[in-house]
Order: structure tokens, then C-alpha cells, then sequence
């Protein structure tokens, strides 16, 4: 495999899976040329004039939408560690005996361990999309056949809508639709609040799987999948365990240095002065990021400030914010709790998006550029302000980037993170992984310090009075290091590339290299 050093200095593959890439040429420096990818036409004729497209089972589907050797296969992610419709379409693929599928996922989570001895039978040859835990694991050994691929959620659409990635069959996972294929996610018994991350399958996909446990009379509504776009629809009986679409942490941090991280990010944010009426936020769903939400919370009541929206994975203490008048609206491109979810079948003020509208770089603007500031969290972040969120300083890789890069194109990113984790530093000199360029990022905050990225001399300025402890980001670095030491660095095969991390336009940031 050829290498190349692409704009940020770090070796990429000239092709990855035998196809040629191109490599990160710097922040909004790539600027495709020709015409959006489009689906085939279809005929009415090819469909029942009664609208019924329910077939008796995956496999007669999968059949009927022409399976074969080599396919790209398309799953969403909305159901996380709750699906087992994943699981049960790679076992009817199996029994068909259908190899070498290309797997595009939205995400995986640690249910889709179970899918490691497809990897290894050749049922599935490698996987494009994030992948979390025990899959990441296995791709970082060197075991996965192909090369991984990790895209952010807007980039996942833009691969597609751009015609980098072809899906020759959609699997949606759809908690409630009717025998047309109309679907949505936030109706039935595995309600996971919406299923927008497939909403690019639907639209581009040759052929595309509805599959539901709550089957309803013609019309589903609302829908956030059009029947228009389907081509089979499925009933099971369950799709999944609908408690365990719970993401991430879903309850304020107990610990004090977490709290006083959050407490600084709350402060920060109203003294710099983007905190005023109308103004717009994004967190995530850690415990600290749900901390500061409750600290911003405090200090948007104490100064009578309203937020014109707040953007999502919801949580419930973004749906508080939402019913106690706080903000005008959620934009939720996902729910990460079951608070959110009823909060989106409720409340017609929680909106749910798609990464078209959201995150999609190579579109005429997306609401990411909008968000007055969004805090964010890291595996690693360096002295020159580049930040990792797929591995580990140990090299593995086992996180998904989700909708982290575009969320760097806020006004304002915040990355909120603990100087060190289990006595190993979190700020270093060099990322392991670069996922995030380090000039889109604009503050660091921490438990020892706060270090506001130099190119922010509006922030800088606004801070100059502050009790906030402000400080370079080296001189964190070195506090740290003298009391856990400078980290090791992970033994890697330089010579093998088990994985590639796409930037938002397309071009390839960085590689993720076999662990010794």
C-alpha cells in the first residue's frame, strides 16, 4: 500500500480498498466538481397498484432486491446497543451463502460484536462507518479484511450524495410504517425518536428494506421515510431492546473535577458574551457535557436569556430547557434518551433534522455553521489544538467521530476534557489519530486550566478580566506531565493501514495504523 503525507503532514493511502483518494488538502480547501449522485428510474408498473409491498420475510427481500457477492449493504444506528436487526440481516445473508459485502453503517456499537465471525468467514470483506468498542478492536489487530473507513455523520451523506459510496441495498431498522413503506421512529413499541440517518439510504439506495414491529394502516404518519423511496417492506417481531437506545452517559457526572470542568465551560461561555437572547448551543451526552447544560441552564434564568434553538442528540435536560421556556426549539438529528424521545413525538417545537440539513459539507450550508457555540469532548487533544475522538493514546481504535467534525464549524468549539484520564494525559504533544484540525477548534477547558487556541484573539480579548483560569495550552501539558509523565507512544505497523478517518469534504485526514 502506497503512502502519501496529505496537508496536515500525516501518511494516507493513495487508495483505499482499491479505490483512489484524495488526500486532506486543509480546511475548506477541496472543492468538488461535478453532479450530484441520483437513483435509478423506477416504474409504478414494477410495484403493486395496491401500495402493498409487504413481503413474507428479510430474506425473500433480499432476494427480490437481487443480493449478491460483493454488494455495499446499508444500516442506520438509531436503535444502538437495542438492535437485532443487524445482527439477523447478516445471518440471512450468511445463509444465503452471499459473500464479501461491503458494510456501511451509520455506527456500530458493542451488539455488533456478534458480527466479527461474519468478518472472519468472508460474509462481510470490511466495514465503512464508525465503529465502537469490540469491531474497532478487531480492525486495529489488523484482522478486518479490508481497510476500515470513518466518516462523521455529514459525511456519510455527502459520500453518498457525492457517488463515493454506492448502496445497492437499504435495511432500515423503522419502529413504526405502513405496507407502503411509509416509517418513522418516534410511534411503537421500539420508538427511538427518529431515523434520519438513514433518510440518505432511502434517497439513494437501488433498493430499499423497511423493516417494522409495528406495522399501522396506511398512512404512517408522521413520516420521516417516504413509502415513495421503498421498495419492501418487512414485519418482525421485535426490532431490538428499545431501553438500551440510551447513548453515552445519561446522568450529570459525581465527580468533582468533571463538575468544575463544566461549571468552568458554563462561565466561559457567559463571560466571553455568547450567551444573550437568541443565541444557539450544541452539547453532548457525557456526564460532564450534561453538567454544564444544567450550569447554563442556572445562568440563562438568573439573566432572563432565552436560546433561540439548542441542537441535539437531545437529552432530557435538553427537553427541561425546551418545556421550562428556555429555548424556541431542539434541532435533533438524534435522541439519546427516552425523554427525548417522547419530547419528539410530543412537542412539535422538537424538530427532527437529517445530516442533509445538519452536517453536509457539500451542500449550500448547513445548520452546524449556525450553532453560536457547541462543547464537545476528546480522546486526545495536542499543543497545537488538533483533537482525536476515534482511538485511544494506546493506538486502538474504538470509537465512532459521529457528528464531532462538523460540529467544529459552530462559531465557537469547546472542547471540554479532563487533562488526564487513568493517570494518562489527555493533552499531549502529538494526536495518535487526527480527526479534528486543530485551527477549528477554539478553546480548550480542563480541570487545571483554560487555554484559548491563539488564532481567537476576539476570545482572548473578551477573557482579559476574567477569575477564569486562563493559561497556554503547553503549560497544562507540562502540569500533567509532572504528574503522570509523559506518555508512551503505541507501537504501530507503519507499513499496515487497518482503517482510514475521511474530513467532511471527502479527503483523507489521517490513518489508523495496526497495533504490534
Amino acid at each position: 500500500m502506497k503512502l502519501i503525507v496529505n496537508e496536515a503532514g500525516r501518511f494516507v493511502p493513495e487508495k483505499v480498498n482499491g479505490v483512489k483518494q484524495v488526500p486532506f488538502k486543509g480546511v475548506n480547501k477541496f472543492k468538488p466538481r461535478g453532479n450530484k449522485a441520483k437513483p435509478a428510474i423506477r416504474s409504478c408498473a414494477d410495484y403493486p397498484s395496491n401500495g402493498n409491498k409487504l413481503v413474507k420475510n428479510l430474506r425473500e427481500a433480499l432476494m427480490r432486491s437481487g443480493l449478491k457477492d460483493g454488494m455495499t449493504i446499508s444500516t442506520h444506528h438509531h436503535l444502538r446497543n437495542g438492535d437485532v436487526i443487524t445482527n439477523i440481516l447478516f445471518d440471512t445473508i450468511h445463509e444465503m451463502g452471499v459473500k464479501n459485502i461491503r458494510w456501511f453503517p451509520s455506527a456500530s456499537f458493542p451488539v455488533h460484536e456478534y458480527l466479527i465471525k461474519y468478518l472472519e468467514d468472508g460474509t462481510i470483506h470490511h466495514i465503512e462507518g464508525s465503529m465502537n468498542g469490540p469491531l474497532g478492536k478487531y480492525t486495529t489487530e489488523g484482522k478486518m479484511k479490508g481497510v476500515g473507513v470513518l466518516r462523521s455523520h455529514g459525511g456519510r451523506y455527502q459520500a453518498v450524495q457525492d457517488g463515493e459510496v454506492h448502496i445497492d441495498i437499504a435495511v432500515i431498522a423503522a419502529p413504526t410504517a405502513d405496507n407502503f413503506g411509509n416509517a418513522n421512529g418516534v410511534n411503537g413499541k421500539s420508538s427511538s425518536g427518529l431515523i434520519g440517518f438513514s433518510l440518505v439510504d432511502s434517497e439513494y439506495a437501488d433498493n430499499v428494506i423497511v423493516v417494522t414491529d409495528n406495522l399501522v394502516s396506511f398512512p404512517c404518519v408522521p413520516w420521516q421515510i417516504q413509502g415513495n423511496n421503498v421498495d419492501y417492506v418487512v414485519k418482525v417481531e421485535t426490532l431490538g431492546d428499545a431501553s438500551k437506545i440510551v447513548s453515552g452517559t445519561t446522568e450529570v457526572t459525581k465527580s468533582p473535577d468533571r463538575l468544575l470542568i463544566a461549571e468552568y465551560v458554563a462561565q466561559f461561555i457567559d463571560e466571553a458574551g455568547i450567551m444573550k437572547n437568541g443565541f444557539s448551543f450544541q452539547a453532548g451526552s457525557g456526564g460532564t457535557n450534561l453538567a454544564f447544560v444544567l450550569y447554563l441552564k442556572e445562568r440563562m434564568k438568573a439573566k432572563g436569556i432565552k436560546a433561540r434553538f439548542v441542537r441535539g442528540g437531545s437529552t432530557k435536560y435538553l427537553v427541561q430547557l425546551l418545556e421550562e421556556g428556555l429555548t424556541d426549539y431542539i434541532l435533533d438529528g438524534q435522541t439519546f434518551d427516552l425523554e427525548g424521545v417522547r419530547s419528539m413525538r410530543e412537542n412539535p417545537n422538537h424538530v427532527n433534522t437529517s445530516p442533509f440539513t445538519s452536517y453536509n459539507f457539500h451542500g449550500k450550508g448547513n445548520f452546524a455553521s449556525i450553532v453560536d457555540v457547541a462543547v464537545l469532548g476528546a480522546t486526545e487533544v495536542d499543543v497545537n489544538y488538533n483533537a482525536n475522538v476515534v482511538s485511544h493514546s494506546d493506538g486502538y481504535l474504538l470509537h465512532g467521530i459521529g457528528g464531532w467534525q462538523n460540529c467544529l464549524y459552530s462559531k465557537c468549539t469547546i472542547l471540554a476534557v479532563p487533562s488526564f484520564r487513568d493517570r494518562i494525559p489527555v493533552i499531549i504533544d502529538e494526536v495518535t489519530t487526527l480527526c479534528g484540525p486543530g485551527e477549528l477548534i477554539d478553546v480548550i477547558i480542563t480541570e487545571r486550566g483554560i487555554a484559548i487556541n491563539p488564532l481567537r484573539k476576539d476570545l482572548i480579548k473578551a477573557m482579559k478580566n476574567t477569575q477564569l483560569p486562563i493559561k497556554s495550552i503547553r503549560k497544562i501539558r507540562d502540569e500533567v506531565e509532572e504528574i503522570c509523565g509523559a506518555p508512551n507512544k503505541p507501537r504501530l505497523n507503519k507499513n499496515k493501514v487497518v482503517a482510514v478517518i475521511k474530513w467532511v469534504d471527502g479527503t483523507l485526514i489521517d490513518s489508523v495504523f495496526q497495533i504490534k
